[in-house]
């Protein structure tokens, strides 16, 4: 059981103080903007980059040096409190460092993390892109289609296929790609690999006009006999031939790569979607304590004082869960689907908390005068993507009963 007792600690506060007062001064007063505009806030980002919160230095802190598991979640909830699209396009290069982490050699990660937000010889703002999904396999990763051929004379994987939905897709310095290196096998025939700056083949598809958190860039990759060396298999080709051997004998081999990254980033998505409600909860309490109807404020009014009452009791339960499986995830791993349950109570939350909000601003919550309509928009993409609300739903029902619920 996690310990309940635990406080945050003077070096937590400290960044919990930090990440929010960027968030505040910097971030919030340029959501609007970039949400109209629907483009890549580089600006932004470039000030994340030289107060280190755009670093690789601040995610290995946040991520691997943290017992507690914290520090990321507590992060990326102030980041979102501010907006969810700059604070995506922030911390998007960090699903690709996750990507890495998850499968790569000790040597892998001292190569390609760092590239990920910073460029290798001149220093200058890098980005990095995490490409799993496929135009007609999302959920089911056992869908995938890109495939990895191993060319023995020149020791070179070719990459061939279209990647969708990817956050930074296209624009990034490095790619990480799950694909398909044994069809027999399904998912367990999958291996990731890292696409080096300037790999010719590699080009931006589609790029996606968003619902939400249109700061963020999501495109297609398409991948056209794309060669990379060998050292850019994550993990290394004497293992992956090891792993795969165990899956075709039948035993218990590691799960697939997309999965790997996806379980291990659950708990920072939740923190992505309760920063959203909070941001909504915090701003309708005041505007309702603000607001004058019949001659008093509206908060007076039960209907609205019990709407809050709701939404504040739906973000602090949120909140638990998330730094429930963050500390989980560090001490010994999810048993029952933790991950999935801090990420599905905290999307749903945040869809409903700010659709409230809405409720409580009336005509002016519809309008983009006020943020609200804008954090509702954000906050759906929480029941969707790294694993829907049903697909979550699914992963706790096999990890609560035992069985291979379908």
């Amino acid at each position: 059981m996690t310990d309940f007792s635990m406080k945050l600690n003077e070096d937590q506060l400290t960044l919990q103080k930090w990440v929010h007062d960027f968030a505040e001064t910097v971030v919030r007063p340029a959501g609007e903007e970039w949400d109209e505009k629907e483009e890549f806030p580089y600006p932004i980002v470039e000030q994340a980059k030289e107060i280190g919160l755009y670093s690789w230095e601040f995610m290995a802190e946040a991520m691997m040096n943290d017992p507690t598991g914290l520090s990321m979640p507590i992060a990326i909830e102030e980041l979102f409190w501010g907006d969810a699209g700059i604070g995506m396009a922030i911390m998007g290069s960090g699903l690709a460092a996750a990507g890495i982490a998850s499968s790569a050699t000790p040597e892998q990660l001292m190569e390609w993390v760092p590239q990920c937000y910073e460029n290798a010889d001149t220093g200058k703002l890098a980005l990095g892109a995490f490409c799993a999904s496929e135009p007609d396999a999302g959920s089911d990763v056992g869908g995938y289609r890109t495939s990895a051929k191993y060319d023995e004379k020149t020791d070179e994987w070719v990459l061939n296929g279209t990647k969708a939905w990817i956050t930074n897709g296209g624009i990034s310095d490095i790619h990480v790609v799950v694909a398909v290196v044994d069809p027999e096998l399904g998912s367990k025939g999958h291996a990731s690999f890292v696409v080096p700056p300037g790999t010719k083949g590699l080009s931006q598809g589609q790029k996606y006009k968003k619902h939400g958190i249109r700061a963020s860039h999501t495109a297609e990759v398409v991948l056209d006999d794309v060669r990379v060396p060998g050292r850019c298999l994550l993990g290394g080709k004497e293992k992956l031939d090891e792993r795969l051997a165990k899956v075709r004998r039948g035993e218990k081999g590691n799960a697939q790569a997309a999965m790997q990254t996806f379980e291990a980033t659950r708990p920072a998505v939740g923190a992505q979607a309760l920063g959203i409600a909070r941001a909504a909860l915090e701003y309708s309490t005041e505007y309702a304590k603000e607001r004058h109807a019949f001659g008093r404020p509206i908060i007076m009014n039960q209907s609205i004082a019990f709407m809050l009452a709701d939404m504040a009791v739906e973000v602090e339960a949120s909140r638990n869960l998330i730094w429930r499986a963050a500390w989980l995830g560090k001490q010994r791993g999810f048993k029952h689907a933790e991950g999935s349950m801090a990420k599905l109570k905290a999307g749903r939350t945040a869809t409903w908390v700010t659709e409230r909000a809405i409720q409580i601003l009336g005509g002016y919550g519809y309008t983009r005068e006020y943020p609200v309509e804008r954090w509702h928009r954000d906050a759906k993409i929480h029941d969707i993507f790294e694993g829907t609300e049903q697909i979550q739903q699914l992963v706790i029902s096999r990890a609560i009963s035992g069985l291979r619920i379908e």
